[in-house]
């Protein structure tokens, strides 16, 4: 194994090592009584009315479609702020530019009601 793999390695055997022991002290801490309110699909005591394929509002997949694309909008934000001064005015331009086409978009979807909830 190479050497700059080897600490990548070492990390990945510690996240898993330290997963394993949490859920494992979880599993022996924890009592275990079951009940039939525990064995209910839903824990909140109340029964199921209606099927089960029921269909979602297409305003949630509106507003998740929505949130991922600001979502990720953060992520190109962290690495920009921290190398600003590198970049200079051509980075500053870039970045204006696409706060703006983020901002068409928010605008778009304001004025279409995809941000109301009915």
């Amino acid at each position: 194994m190479t050497r700059p793999y080897l600490g990548i390695f070492f990390l990945s055997i510690v996240g898993v090592a330290n997963a394993a022991v949490m859920m494992l002290a979880s599993h022996l801490a924890s009592p275990f009584r079951p009940t039939v309110a525990k064995g209910s699909p839903y824990e909140s005591g109340m029964l199921p009315l209606g099927g089960t394929r029921e269909r979602f509002s297409v305003q949630y997949y509106i507003v998740a479609m929505l949130f991922i694309v600001f979502d990720i909008e953060t992520i190109f934000f962290f690495p920009w702020a921290v190398i600003y001064r590198e970049l200079g005015l051509f980075g500053f331009w870039e970045m204006v530019v696409f706060i703006a086409v983020l901002a068409v978009g928010l605008a778009y979807a304001w004025k279409k009601g995809a941000l109301e909830w009915t």
